[in-house]
């Protein structure tokens, strides 16, 4: 498969440069650009101290990464960050960030990593085309797959 080049403008001097890492899951991490400190309950928008330029008929997923929660206490406070093309494409900036939501009192550093990132295209076109009533077997509803 022919490699996907991203323009990329980071924002701070210090941080470490996006590298994909061979054998460990296609997820690009994403580093704080930027020193916060949270008290249990706060906000914040952190930088993640890059604009990305993606590719036309492309988005980028943002989620944190699975240590995150235990190791920052923070949550990501959209769940998941999608960022279409539009975004950072004109200007440098469009600075990706990590809107966290503290659970604890916690401190975050330039270089910890917080994130991660994929870009996937865009799904087609949909068109959504009524049926009639559903006859066939329920499989137990919302929530139960799993249980005996």
């Amino acid at each position: 498969m022919e490699p996907t080049v991203l323009k990329i403008h980071y924002h701070n001097p210090a941080l470490e440069k996006l590298t994909y890492i061979e054998g460990k899951g296609d997820w690009i991490d994403l580093r704080a650009a930027e020193d916060v400190v949270l008290k249990k309950g706060d906000y914040a928008l952190i930088s993640l101290g890059v604009s990305i330029r993606l590719p036309d008929g492309y988005e980028a997923l943002i989620a944190p990464r699975s240590s995150t929660f235990q190791r920052f206490g923070i949550l990501q406070a959209n769940s998941l960050g999608v960022i279409d093309e539009s975004y950072g494409k004109e200007s440098s900036e469009d600075i990706w960030r990590f809107p966290a939501l503290a659970w604890r009192d916690t401190e975050i550093h330039v270089n910890d990593r917080i994130a991660q990132f994929r870009i996937l295209k865009h799904q087609p076109r949909i068109i959504f085309e009524e049926t009639g009533e559903k006859t066939g077997e329920a499989r137990g509803g919302f929530g139960s797959t799993g249980v005996n």
